[in-house]
């Protein structure tokens, strides 16, 4: 049923925005760190969403002129990796840091705390609508059912 994978849409959306602030604040936590188990300094990681499940929105647009409606059954988005942003690193003049080189420069993480604030809100907005969403759904399953008494 087309309106129960709303539920599953909503969810999944849910799920990926959750691990999006969980990326974001371990950035945010890590934005000073000069040495990790790999060696030299933190690298700022991102996430990769996809969609899965709903087909390509052609292949939908298809359906609905045909009368086969949305066939949604395990459709939403998911994380399809986590990699290390590969901008270089900074450079910051600190001679008597532990980490730093000959020339007294100590490698910083890539890490831009504006941008994982503006992540970490983005991802918050966007929670917030899926919880919208699946609140909304949920009052019309609740009508729904209030129609039958």
């Amino acid at each position: 049923m087309a309106f129960l994978s709303s539920f599953d849409i909503s969810a999944s959306g849910l799920s990926a925005q959750r691990l999006r602030m969980d990326i974001a604040a371990e950035n945010i936590a890590n934005i000073d760190t000069t040495r990790t188990e790999g060696g030299g300094a933190y690298a700022r990681k991102d996430i990769i969403f996809e969609s899965y499940g709903a087909g390509s929105f052609r292949e939908a647009l298809r359906n609905a002129s045909e009368g086969k409606g949305f066939s949604g059954r395990n459709a939403g988005v998911r994380v399809a990796g986590i990699i290390e942003d590969d901008r270089e690193m900074k450079k910051v003049y600190n001679p008597n840091h532990p980490d730093a080189d000959e020339s007294g420069f100590v490698t910083m993480p890539n890490v831009d705390i504006l941008k994982e604030t503006v992540d970490s809100m983005s991802a918050t907005r966007s929670y917030e609508a899926n919880v919208t969403a699946l609140n909304a759904m949920k009052l019309m399953a609740q009508k729904a059912l209030e129609i039958g008494k």
